[in-house]
């Protein structure tokens, strides 16, 4: 059992689906005081860092395999990517 999976048994699913939320809040603030300005890299790695842990603890209590999330980013990068080719088309 990893690190990961016991704190899920540890701690339960609701409560990890919490600080899951938790932990993209405090994302969420340390990119609204970088828009303010603010000279915060140091603290939005570290919450970046968070919140990569807990979006690995999403896919297990959701049972997501990462190669169909892996499949899914490059289909939104694909879908990106020729988006920004019609743009640089008008442009």
């Amino acid at each position: 059992m990893t690190t990961i999976e016991k704190a899920i048994a540890t701690y339960g699913v609701d409560m990890q689906l919490t600080v899951a939320v938790e932990e993209f809040s405090e994302l969420i603030k340390e990119i609204c005081k970088s828009m303010r300005g603010n000279d915060n890299r140091e603290n939005i790695t570290e919450e970046m860092a968070d919140c990569y842990i807990m979006l690995k603890q999403l896919e297990i209590i959701f049972d997501i395999d990462t190669g169909d999330i892996r499949h899914i980013i490059n289909n939104k990068i694909d879908r990106l990517e020729k988006r920004l080719e019609k743009e640089g088309a008008k442009g």
